[in-house]
């Protein structure tokens, strides 16, 4: 698919964000392969700046990202759920880079697989969740791990009835989009990928893309020095 843009944006967009944060990064890659550029705040979630006083007024969630996205009549919106932000990218610009397949079915899997990774694998291993298995004295590592494999194996018996270069035929979409920062947190906690031989092959064709080499988390502005690439 083509990254020529068919559709102008006079709108604005700021983005909340965090370096390590799954649900940023599936942000970034989205906005990269529509050619949006936001101005970017940066969140620091191992501070547990997304906690204080002046960002939790922002996002009640108290997570990143947070998207706002300023009109030229004067509105702004702002959507403070990835997923919301990905649907709401794909519905206000149709004419950039488009990440859902035409075909309705095809949607309904690319929507099955967003799932898998956004309410199934991410959630579980999430940086909130984990402190709160330290507190209780659990092994959060050994517990990241074990989600994360169950999830993307779910992801993986799943795409080999329909993967072709990408997660849905050869088209990007939306849950490759999921599935790239996905693979990153799994990277972070030694999860082995070579269980998952379907999504290894399509990642190993995503990550090489500029737009998603340039979202990659050792690539941020807020990513310590010692971890950047």
């Amino acid at each position: 698919m083509s990254l020529t843009t068919l559709q102008s944006v006079d709108d604005k967009f700021e983005l909340y964000t965090n370096y390590r944060a799954s649900c940023s990064s599936r942000l970034r890659i989205a906005l990269n392969l529509k050619n949006i550029t936001p101005s970017y705040r940066y969140i620091d979630i191992l501070d547990d700046e997304q906690y204080g006083a002046i960002y939790s007024r922002i996002n009640p969630s108290c997570s990143v990202p947070t998207l706002i996205i300023a009109s030229p009549d004067g509105t702004t919106l702002k959507i403070t759920q990835s997923i919301s932000a990905l649907a709401y990218l794909e519905e206000a610009y149709p004419g950039l880079y488009p990440l859902l397949p035409k075909s309705i079915r095809a949607r309904a899997t690319v929507r099955s697989l967003v799932a898998i990774i956004a309410c199934d694998t991410q959630p579980v291993a999430k940086l909130r969740v984990l402190k709160n298995i330290d507190t209780m004295g659990g092994d959060s590592l050994s517990y990241a791990r074990k989600m994360i494999m169950e999830g993307l194996k779910a992801y993986e018996i799943t795409i080999t009835e329909c993967a072709g270069k990408y997660s849905v035929g050869n088209d990007l979409s939306l849950a490759d989009v999921c599935l790239v920062p996905a693979i990153w947190g799994a990277e972070m906690f030694g999860v082995d990928l070579e269980e998952l031989p379907t999504i290894k092959r399509v990642y190993d064709h995503i990550s090489g893309l500029p737009e998603v080499q340039k979202a990659h988390w050792k690539r941020q502005d807020d990513t310590p020095m010692e971890l950047r690439e």
